[in-house]
């Protein structure tokens, strides 16, 4: 409990939790061969296939010409593949490929292995706990789950 000789330091300690969490993950991207927005991008096409490229893009809240670099970095290590819309022949949606499935799969393991890291030391109603205040705090700010800000870094 925060006294009058120690204040809350909510921000603080949320800022190097934060920073635990994105090294350790990056670590476990990189042993999968990708870096963080890279499986980040994975996962959203994994929740919404045939998403094009500006959807993406709106989606992250970058610049296409982020997202573009993102995709041809995924097309070229065969994760991905761009195909012409059937709905839109000047439109190309986005898809995984079967590599790319395997690969999340594995990402999904990855980010298993860094919550049990992050949670260490937490019984299971804690983790519950924290979780939904975790949540409580996000919707608040109208956060949006799935998206990382750190897309935006690289701007």
């Amino acid at each position: 409990m925060p006294t009058a000789r120690r204040p809350a330091r909510i921000g603080f300690l949320l800022t190097q939790l934060g920073s635990f969490a994105a090294e350790n993950f990056a670590s476990k991207t990189r042993d999968l061969g990708i870096t963080p927005p890279e499986a980040g991008v994975m996962r959203i096409l994994g929740r919404h296939a045939g998403m094009n490229q500006r959807e993406l893009a709106e989606k992250l809240g970058v610049a296409q010409s982020r997202v573009v670099a993102l995709v041809d970095s995924l097309e070229s290590a065969g994760l991905i593949i761009r195909k012409r819309s059937a709905i839109d022949r000047r439109s190309q949606v986005l898809q995984l490929t079967d590599s790319g499935h395997d690969l999340l799969t594995k990402l999904r393991g990855a980010a298993e292995t860094q919550e049990a890291d992050l949670a260490e030391g937490l019984s299971a109603d804690d983790r519950d706990h924290l979780y939904e205040l975790l949540l409580k705090l996000s919707d608040a700010r109208g956060l949006d789950r799935d998206v990382h800000p750190g897309y935006r870094a690289d701007e």
